[in-house]
């Protein structure tokens, strides 16, 4: 039985844009589809609900906003199969423990509770630093949300993406019959001491076959498995975070990869998905990668 897609609501906006994202990935890949509601949210936010705090006024709310997701969901393809459930428990934990039999986490970029003029909510963040599947945060105007530009972006490189986001952005690009976009930055050292301006060229020259040599190593096993995927090949000279914040404008999709060391349990993103996820102009998933 396939992992289902598993999707965080809590009844705001964003939650809600995040339900009708996943309702379409869920079809596209033949998944079912399970809405978590949390409903001691509040002991991570840090924010009291506006509704009653006693124990069956939480149960109230906790159901309704699971059967309003569900109605929503069902409407918007009723054939996708699709559950929900209102779990005593904070909204970070209660994700972290679906994780391991999850497709893909997804959630909004928003939560209910979070401060006005915070680029991405703590729930998000917290999810996706931690968790041990694919976590995808969904951001971004309509046109980005809902595949209006048939690309799907990926970053390879040491600091942005391992073989696990190449394939997870293969997968996509192929159930969505779009582009996948392959980008590489690599730097060119400005205090480098060369003697001459032809030598600072050919080192410049050198770093980006270098680049190049190492997308096309990177991708070559995930696009033999993937041959109806149209692939395009990007190396840029500077940062990582800037060249892929600039591709995002134009993408359905933006996917990274995040270290995770073993036994270490603080947030671990790099600054490349940290950026991605409160600037990205798409939705952005990132993919664990172990170390």
């Amino acid at each position: 039985m396939a992992f289902p897609l598993v999707v965080g609501v809590d009844g705001s906006d964003s939650s809600l844009l995040a339900v009708d994202w996943a309702v379409e990935e869920a079809a596209r890949h033949g998944l079912p589809l399970r809405l978590v509601h949390a409903s001691r949210w509040e002991t991570y936010e840090g924010v009291q609900p506006s509704f009653r705090t006693d124990r069956s006024g939480e149960e109230v709310m906790a159901q309704h906003i699971v059967a309003s997701c569900l109605e929503r969901a069902r409407r918007r393809d009723p054939a996708v199969k699709v559950s929900g459930s209102a779990l005593a428990e904070d909204a970070v934990s209660a994700l972290l423990h679906a994780g391991p039999e999850a497709f893909a986490l997804v959630t909004g970029s928003r939560g209910r509770g979070e401060i006005a003029g915070m680029l991405l909510g703590s729930v998000s963040l917290a999810v996706a630093a931690r968790a041990v599947c694919p976590v995808v945060v969904i951001r971004g105007a309509e046109s980005n949300r809902h595949g209006t530009f048939g690309r799907v972006v990926v970053g390879v490189g040491a600091a942005t993406g391992g073989p696990g986001a190449v394939r997870f952005a293969f997968r996509e690009a192929q159930a969505r019959g779009s582009e996948l976009t392959a980008v590489r930055a690599w730097r060119n050292p400005s205090q480098e001491p060369v003697d001459h301006m032809l030598l600072a060229d050919d080192a410049a020259r050198l770093r980006e076959e270098r680049a190049s040599t190492g997308l096309d190593d990177a991708l070559h096993e995930a696009a033999r498995e993937h041959p109806q995927v149209e692939v395009r090949r990007r190396t840029v000279e500077g940062p990582a975070h800037r060249a892929l914040l600039e591709a995002s404008a134009q993408a359905d999709l933006v996917v990274v990869g995040a270290r995770r060391r073993h036994g270490h349990f603080g947030l671990q993103l790099g600054r490349v998905a940290h950026t991605l996820l409160h600037h990205a102009e798409c939705p952005v998933a990132v993919v664990p990668q172990p170390v």
